[in-house]
């Protein structure tokens, strides 16, 4: 894609009041949805997958994967628009 994109100043409180609860519990709060229940996991149309706060481009449909997780899954990220950290919450660290 080669943009570039500014990170959007806005305070959480803003991005709760726009987001539905569940969304902004996912986004902000690290939270996970139920497995199975993204209408996401059987969408298999061309395009791009968006940020379902700012609408950033996140990831391409051709590399969207069936992991058999429940969750929709890809295999690479639009370069810069995804960040990752690792996750400590269940004892050893998950990448």
């Amino acid at each position: 894609m080669g943009e570039t994109f500014e990170k959007l100043d806005k305070k959480k409180t803003e991005w709760q009041t726009l987001l539905a609860d569940d969304s902004y519990a996912v986004l902000f709060k690290e939270a996970t949805e139920p497995a199975g229940t993204s209408t996401l996991n059987d969408e298999k149309r061309n395009g791009t997958f968006v940020c379902a706060a700012c609408y950033l481009p996140l990831f391409e449909s051709t590399a969207k994967y069936n992991s058999g997780t429940g969750w929709p899954s890809f295999f690479d990220a639009i370069s810069g628009h995804v960040g990752t950290k690792t996750d400590f919450k269940l004892l050893l660290p998950l990448y």
